[in-house]
C-alpha cells in the first residue's frame, strides 16, 4: 500500500551519472575535516596529531553543476573548499580498509561552502558549528565518474579557480586519510548506505567569495565543477 502523507514529499536530491539519462540519489552528505595536511595547518591545527572526524550537510544543500546562486544568507565570510566527493553505492558498518572500496559507486567534484564566521563564532563559543557548513546550497556537485569508468582515483591534480585565478592547489596523493580509510573509519562509526556522499577534505588556499565570483574546480580524472555568485 502506497502511504499517504500530510505534506507534499520535496523531489529526492540527486546528481546526475556521465554516461547516462539515469541520477544518483543523495541520501546523507558526510565530510571529513582538515584532511590535507597544508590546510590542516593554514586552519591552526597539527595534522600529525589528529584522527579523521566528520561533519555533515543535508542531503537538500546539494547544487547542480553550473549553477547561478545567490550570496549566502547570515554571514559575511563565506569561503570555497574544492574536495573530491565519493559516492557510495553500497553500504555496511565496520568496513575493512581493503574491502572499503567496494562500497564506491563513483567520484564527483564538489564544493563544502562555509561560512566561516558563523563557524569561527560558534568555536568560539564552544558550541556546535554545524551552520556553518550545513546551510541552503552549500554543496555544489558535479556529475558523477562511475568507478567502473574510471577507477579509484589516489592522486592528481585538485584545483579550485576563482574568476580564473587559482586559489587552491594540491594532489589527491596528499590526503591525510585516503579514500577507503575515510570510508572505514566511518563505517565503525555508523552503518553507511546507499546513496551516502563523502566530500573527502581540501586542499590548503580556502578563502572568501563575494557576490559576481565565478568558481571553476577541478580533480584530475574525475571532471570539472562550476557556480556563479549573483
Amino acid at each position: 500500500m502506497t502511504p499517504s502523507y500530510v505534506i507534499a514529499l520535496e523531489a529526492q536530491p540527486s546528481l546526475p551519472v556521465v554516461g547516462s539519462d539515469q541520477r544518483f540519489p543523495v541520501g546523507r552528505i558526510y565530510c571529513v575535516g582538515r584532511n590535507y595536511a597544508d590546510h590542516a595547518r593554514e586552519m591552526g591545527h597539527d595534522p600529525d596529531r589528529e584522527p579523521p572526524f566528520f561533519f555533515m550537510k543535508p542531503a537538500n544543500s546539494i547544487v547542480q553543476n553550473g549553477a547561478a546562486l545567490a550570496y549566502p544568507v547570515g554571514t559575511k565570510d563565506v569561503h570555497h573548499e574544492i574536495e573530491m566527493v565519493v559516492a557510495l553505492g553500497k553500504g555496511g558498518k565496520n568496513i575493512p580498509v581493503e574491502k572499503a572500496l567496494e562500497l564506491v559507486y563513483g567520484y564527483g567534484v564538489g564544493l563544502d561552502m562555509t561560512r566561516r564566521d558563523v563557524q569561527g563564532e560558534a568555536k568560539k563559543m564552544g558550541r556546535p558549528w554545524e551552520m556553518g557548513k550545513a546551510f541552503d546550497e552549500s554543496a555544489p556537485c558535479s556529475a558523477l565518474q562511475p568507478a567502473a569508468k574510471i577507477g579509484h582515483p589516489g592522486k592528481g591534480a585538485i584545483t579550485l579557480k576563482v574568476n580564473g585565478v587559482e586559489k587552491q592547489k594540491g594532489d589527491l596523493a596528499m590526503q591525510i586519510w585516503d579514500v577507503a580509510e575515510q570510508i572505514s573509519y566511518l563505517s565503525n562509526m555508523i552503518t553507511l548506505a546507499p546513496g551516502d556522499l563523502i566530500f573527502s577534505g581540501t586542499p590548503a588556499g580556502v578563502g572568501p567569495i563575494k557576490s559576481g565570483d565565478k568558481l571553476e574546480g577541478h580533480v584530475e580524472g574525475v571532471g570539472d565543477l562550476t557556480v556563479t555568485y549573483k
